[in-house]
């Protein structure tokens, strides 16, 4: 790995943060304020919250098995991909290199950075070559994107692959995890105290049921940390979010019950589906979805519209020709899918 100082923006490295009111007494046990320009009634959401979700991150400490020092919470996983390109790619200058298929943001956050965004196409088992994503990289590549269960394949990528990648490249090597509770393969945060030039990326949006909440996580370095905080706008986690996800967290055994209902869920849905006559093969899957080739996924999808039941239509992402892409849901609604496909 490259220095931290090399690889972060010159502009990002010499930042000033904001120094927030919340900040400045930090430490301290105060009950008057009359810092931050509030509004004294409607306790307690007159007062900005935590910027840096303390309590929420001791509690997240305890379950990941990380310090707090090397999590980072977001506003959805969304805002840590950005961070990522706003952090260590000079717009116009630099690249970033990524799997192909897989979860779309990482190209769009691309986009909108102006940061040249190169792909490297997955072979017909969804799996990838180190050999032949490091070779994509040059000296402007700043990071490289896995997903691990991919989006929208669905499947582990090779864990071996992925530590060359991590131990080879220069760089920053970012593993999104969001649907790692569903997989059998260790999560990548295990490798973190010996590989600081990796992010690891979680969310509480599938397993925990919490999308609504938009609150993601990116578990890396302290230093890295450190420049996400100094970056990130200073009240990026609104105070019902941190107050809903602690809730969450007192009670992660109700997480593991739905995660082992999903996955008998899953079980059953992909046998039947690879019994139905529109479906020509339902592939492996480690995430609580997976994807399907249909024999016409447009028709199907819009019959499926029609009669109020959306899945996801993937037949324009490269090597998802006729597929769709399905959600396990309840008990109930997967029959009801799969009643109205057998009437197709």
């Amino acid at each position: 790995m490259k220095p931290l100082e090399q690889l972060v923006r010159r502009n990002i490295w010499g930042l000033a943060p904001y120094s927030s009111a919340r900040d400045e007494y930090s430490g301290k046990e105060a009950h008057v304020f009359l810092d931050a320009n509030e509004n004294p009634y409607n306790a307690p959401y007159n007062r900005y919250p935590d910027p840096l979700q303390r309590e929420l991150k001791r509690l997240l400490s305890q379950v990941k098995g990380v310090p707090e020092d090397m999590l980072f919470l977001g506003n959805g996983s969304d805002e840590a991909i950005d961070l990522a390109y706003r952090v260590f790619c000079q717009p116009g200058v630099d690249n970033v290199v990524a799997i192909a298929p897989s979860y779309g943001m990482y190209q769009v956050c691309a986009d909108v950075n102006d940061v040249e965004y190169r792909t490297v196409l997955l072979d017909d088992r969804f799996q990838f070559s180190a050999d032949q994503l490091l070779a994509a990289c040059d000296n402007h590549t700043k990071l490289i994107w896995l997903c691990s269960p991919n989006n929208p394949t669905g499947n582990s990528l090779n864990r071996d692959e992925m530590l060359r990648v991590v131990e080879q490249f220069e760089g920053i090597v970012i593993v999104d995890e969001a649907y790692i509770d569903f997989a059998q393969q260790q999560s990548m945060r295990q490798e973190l105290p010996t590989h600081p030039n990796l992010i690891v990326m979680q969310t509480m949006s599938k397993a925990w049921g919490g999308a609504a909440i938009r609150l993601g996580m990116a578990f890396a370095s302290a230093d890295i940390v450190a420049i996400y905080n100094k970056v990130k706008y200073p009240y990026n986690i609104n105070l019902l979010t941190q107050q809903q996800a602690i809730e969450m967290l007192k009670d992660p055994f109700e997480v593991d019950k739905w995660v082992k209902t999903l996955l008998e869920e899953r079980t059953r849905l992909m046998s039947a589906f690879s019994q139905l006559p529109v479906c020509e093969h339902v592939y492996r899957t480690d995430a609580n979805f997976f994807l399907a080739r249909m024999t016409d996924a447009q028709a199907i999808y819009d019959y499926l519209v029609d009669r109020g039941i959306i899945v996801r239509n993937r037949t324009r992402v490269q090597l998802c020709r006729n597929c769709l892409r399905i959600t396990i849901g309840t008990r109930t609604e997967n029959t009801e899918l799969l009643a109205a496909l057998r009437q197709y």
